[in-house]
């Protein structure tokens, strides 16, 4: 037996999950989407707290903090939940035509929101409540969100771009393992990359930067950034990812791959075709003795 799923067979797979979660209720995805956004949210303070404090190597920390970001991805696949950015590549669904540009849309609408819902909360919950972003903590937390609203449009969007590319690319991966252990060694190594090389995911931005805003008001400093940093870098971050993953990822493959899935599947209603007519013919056939 096959250890991994071939490239094809991850499409068509891709492809049913991209049907099942447009044939979910609003109230089913508005709250999967929920979970994910406060998923990636502790995948990001717990981000934040293994980058505080100084190292010889900033190398090594920047892999360290992603290697535990990849935690958000495990928590939103593994579990489940409906993650915006993820939900890219239903343009799989759509390209072979088993879903309308329409529901992608809706879908990508009401996941988002819900995704910008439960990264709030729970980054109102972490500041006001557990007061876990105090100190050098709170400090790191502040710093990058302020370094995040500080960035022009354009290298939101291209770190966007990255962000999303590697994300859909560890789905895709995550998709082609048969067990849980290798779908969870498939996500970790490019959740890991986009994160050390300073990438951008919005979801993540949704916690981080708000975060920060709410640490800034605490504070008696002045002010780093303001509502329209963050409005603008989370859209131009948003625009990003919908190109990393919903063309460079889904697109392309769907390129590659689908004349072959499409093929098989021709072949294969053929053959349905030829059996029934094979059936039909032999029960109208008058029996000889």
């Amino acid at each position: 037996m096959a250890s991994m799923n071939s490239p094809d067979q991850v499409l068509t797979h891709l492809c049913t999950s991209g049907e099942k979660k447009l044939s979910r209720t609003f109230a089913q995805t508005l709250i999967l989407a929920i979970l994910a956004g406060v998923y990636i949210g502790f995948a990001s303070h717990l981000a934040t707290v293994a980058g505080t404090g100084n190292t010889e190597w900033p190398g090594a920390k920047n892999i360290l903090v992603g290697s535990v970001f990849s935690l958000g991805l495990m928590l939103v696949l593994i579990p489940g939940a409906e993650l915006f950015t993820g939900n890219n590549l239903i343009v799989i669904s759509v390209l072979q035509k088993k879903a309308t540009l329409t529901s992608m849309t809706r879908n990508w609408i009401i996941v988002y929101a819900g995704n910008l819902i439960g990264s709030l909360a729970l980054a109102f919950l972490l500041v006001f409540g557990t007061e876990s972003l105090t100190g050098e903590v709170g400090q790191r937390a502040l710093h990058i969100a302020s370094s995040k609203a500080q960035l022009s449009p354009l290298q939101a969007f291209t770190r966007g771009i990255g962000a999303n590319w590697l994300v859909c690319l560890a789905i895709w991966i995550a998709f082609s393992a048969q067990d849980t252990a290798g779908k969870i060694l498939g996500m970790f190594f490019p959740v890991m990359a986009f994160v050390a090389m300073g990438f951008e995911h919005s979801v993540a931005n949704m916690y981080m930067i708000p975060a920060g805003a709410l640490l800034q008001l605490l504070s008696d400093a002045a002010p780093q950034f303001s509502t329209v940093d963050i409005i603008r870098n989370i859209v131009w971050v948003t625009l990003g990812n919908i190109i990393g993953g919903g063309f460079f990822v889904a697109g392309v493959y769907w390129f590659l791959y689908a004349p072959k899935t499409q093929r098989r599947s021709a072949l294969e209603r053929e053959t349905q075709v030829h059996d029934r007519k094979s059936t039909l013919s032999l029960s109208s056939s008058p029996l000889k003795h």
